[in-house]
């Protein structure tokens, strides 16, 4: 794993896992209950079932864990390791019945978390050599964003704002909303933000056309978001601006186009599929009496 990815804080992960293990009944497991010895003890081996890059071990270890104080986790390979089918990641130890009624949150989170990771890789290594960043945006699972960021860490992606909260990104319907109230054109929007936005927050707005892309730039946009923009144009953009500001293109982007999009001059592309639309990694448990 890239030694600079920032984990996420072990509070959140308790949180999530408890909220997860309550929501699927974990407390009261009528199935494990009736065939299974309070007595008995268990092993068992997390196992890959396809290619794909790993996150979200620590996850799966704290949910194992949760339920006793008894199960061991052990990881065979580490969160940014890719690997193989039939690649052992971790295994498990402990009282039985804590094994079977944890297993399914654990792999949801493991599973979950490898697909947003193993997509990411494929974008960042389409625009390998290239001087273009993939981002994620906050089309995420409601309340796994901190564990869908992370996955697009260790994919080797970076993170566009967290929340709304944190940056100021003018979009299409901001704009609509300014134009209600008597803005006159872009520069008008982005000179409104900047006054009452935070001194240090950099002012980034979206465009559609060339023209709304140099209007941006004249109106002192730090960052100016090229949405559902033709290849074409994007390269336009990025040759007029020259420098004056930094460039993001978010929409209609794919592994197909990716690449091109990178060498059309842009500092930065969104891609909501990460999190919106990655597919699970097959990852299976198999548990066994000791």
């Amino acid at each position: 794993m890239r030694q600079d990815v920032r984990p996420i804080a072990p509070s959140v992960i308790d949180d999530a896992v408890l909220a997860a293990l309550e929501e699927d009944g974990a407390y009261n497991d009528v199935t494990t209950l009736a065939v299974v010895h309070t007595g008995a003890w268990g092993r068992g081996t997390f196992l890959a079932k396809q290619e794909g890059v790993i996150a979200g071990l620590g996850v799966a270890a704290a949910a194992m864990t949760a339920l006793s104080d008894e199960v061991s986790f052990d990881a065979a390979v580490q969160d940014g390791d890719c690997v193989s089918d039939g690649t052992e990641l971790a295994e498990v130890e402990g009282p039985l019945p804590a094994l079977l009624t944890s297993e399914r949150v654990a792999l949801n989170f493991l599973q979950r978390m490898s697909g947003v990771a193993t997509l990411t890789r494929a974008y960042v290594e389409a625009v390998d050599g290239t001087d273009a960043r993939i981002l994620d945006t906050r089309k995420t699972t409601p309340g796994l964003r901190h564990f869908e960021r992370y996955a697009v860490r260790v994919g080797g992606g970076h993170n566009h704002r967290f929340s709304l909260a944190d940056a100021v990104l003018i979009k299409d319907n901001h704009i609509a909303a300014a134009w209600d109230h008597g803005a006159a054109d872009l520069g008008e929007i982005i000179a409104q933000a900047r006054a009452r936005a935070p001194h240090t927050a950099r002012i980034e707005i979206e465009v559609t056309t060339q023209e709304e892309c140099q209007e941006a730039v004249a109106g002192g946009a730090d960052i100016i978001l090229l949405d559902n923009m033709p290849l074409e144009e994007v390269r336009a953009c990025a040759l007029a601006v020259a420098g004056g500001a930094v460039l993001e293109v978010s929409g209609g982007v794919t592994l197909e186009n990716v690449g091109a999009i990178a060498r059309a001059g842009v500092q930065f592309i969104s891609v909501g599929r990460l999190t919106h639309s990655a597919p699970s990694i097959d990852i299976s448990l198999r548990i066994g009496r000791v």
